[in-house]
């Protein structure tokens, strides 16, 4: 049976694992690139699928509406929000293609993407960070363990070390939670 007490310890647990890898460097660096995008009113274009579509749907609401901070709304796109687009992509061409394609409309040179998958292998993930490498967008990978297949396309990759997708999941919470605050930091801060 599964408890509260237990699965809290779990995440405790993981969480500490996540602190001891020290990302402070590559969440800054992640925060540098968002921070000078955003100023530069380029876009901030972030993608998942299923608990990570949730999540992506999640941070740009905290960056067009506010997080913490009074502040000017900023230029963010959920790229699994409009339910028009990923149903007519996927159905008349593929679901592979569906983020990247919506990276074609949305992303430019200067921009950032920013994509969670618990795997790292999500290939629609993989293939809408290989569209941005293709306009210069910088990339910044939330994933599990390792970063699978997003490792090597992310310019700033947040591993959690961890192959349980729900525990992942809470970590990366609390891991786009500073993002989105740093952010926002910084941005209403000048």
């Amino acid at each position: 049976m599964i408890t509260l007490d237990a699965w809290l310890a779990e995440a405790e647990a993981l969480l500490a694992q996540t602190r001891a890898l020290k990302l402070d460097a590559a969440l800054d660096a992640a925060v540098e690139a968002t921070v000078a995008a955003l100023a530069a009113n380029k876009p901030l274009l972030v993608c998942g699928n299923g608990g990570s579509a949730a999540d992506a749907q999640h941070i740009v609401g905290e960056m067009v509406g506010r997080f913490l901070r009074e502040r000017r709304a900023l230029k963010a796109i959920c790229l699994s929000s409009n339910p028009a687009v990923l149903t007519a992509w996927s159905n008349d061409y593929s679901f592979a293609t569906v983020f990247s394609r919506q990276v074609e409309a949305y992303g430019e040179a200067g921009g950032v993407i920013l994509g969670l998958s618990t795997s790292g292998n999500s290939e629609n993930v993989v293939l809408a960070f290989e569209a941005a490498k293709r306009l210069g967008m910088a990339t910044i990978g939330m994933t599990g363990q390792g970063g699978g297949k997003m490792a090597a396309l992310s310019d700033h990759l947040l591993a959690v070390p961890s192959r349980s997708t729900p525990a992942i999941q809470q970590v990366h919470l609390a891991l786009y939670h500073c993002y989105c605050a740093a952010v926002e930091a910084r941005l209403a801060d000048g």
